[in-house]
């Protein structure tokens, strides 16, 4: 094995393999940075005088290992503020427990409560309908009637309607050719952490992930049906 001394009795010999292995560590940016220049300074005192090695090769590895540290501590910088943020999303959603949220959602969590929401249309509809299928695939039309551009409150009164408790699809059937999505409104009762972000478990919606919330505070919709 080649080893490297620099002729002065206080320093013990070093091992150029050894100086190798510790500077592929990419583990910590200011480590890699160390080894590599004492590696470098090694080649340099065991160079060939008749054939040296060109400076400028030199300063270019050596800027490419800038490089790597510099990223290294942008992904680090980039990984702490996800967790700030993750900790920020999840303080906000638990002040929601007991608040009323809007939330845009394709399912529902059915029971004897009546469901309120809204309906957001862009453009006018001579038709409207909001479509509810249960597990079974059974669909329930309710006719909205004609409706203007902007926002349709709706509210659904499953014993009225013959609706029996459980989880259902819902969505809107417009002549127009839009297909809105369906905002609905209800209180937060629980916030549970996934690896995913908070998830609220909101009435009347059952689980709903943290970024589907379209709307904080109470609200107020007219009953429809």
């Amino acid at each position: 094995m080649a080893t490297v001394s620099n002729n002065s009795q206080s320093n013990p010999a070093y091992s150029i393999d050894e100086a190798v292995k510790q500077a592929v560590n990419v583990s910590d940016a200011t480590q890699l940075e160390n080894n590599f220049l004492t590696l470098m300074v090694a080649q340099i005192q065991n160079q060939d005088p008749t054939k040296p090695v060109d400076s400028t090769e030199f300063l270019n590895q050596f800027a490419a290992m800038s490089q790597v540290k510099s990223l290294e501590n942008m992904a680090s910088l980039s990984k702490s503020n996800l967790v700030l943020l993750d900790n920020l999303q999840t303080l906000t959603a638990a002040g929601l427990v007991g608040q009323e949220v809007k939330v845009a959602t394709e399912q529902l969590e059915l029971g004897a409560d009546k469901v309120k929401g809204e309906i957001n249309l862009e453009h006018a509809a001579g038709k409207l309908a909001l479509v509810v299928t249960d597990s079974n695939g059974v669909k329930k039309e309710i006719d909205l009637g004609s409706q203007a551009p902007g926002r349709v409150p709706f509210e659904l009164d499953p014993n009225a309607l013959g609706l029996a408790p459980g989880s259902y699809k819902v969505e809107v059937k417009s002549d127009s050719g839009e297909y809105p999505k369906v905002e609905v409104a209800g209180r937060v009762t629980q916030v549970r952490v996934s690896a995913e972000g908070p998830v609220l478990e909101v009435i009347g919606v059952g689980s709903v992930p943290f970024y589907n919330i379209t709307e904080f505070g109470q609200t107020q919709t007219a009953g429809l049906l």
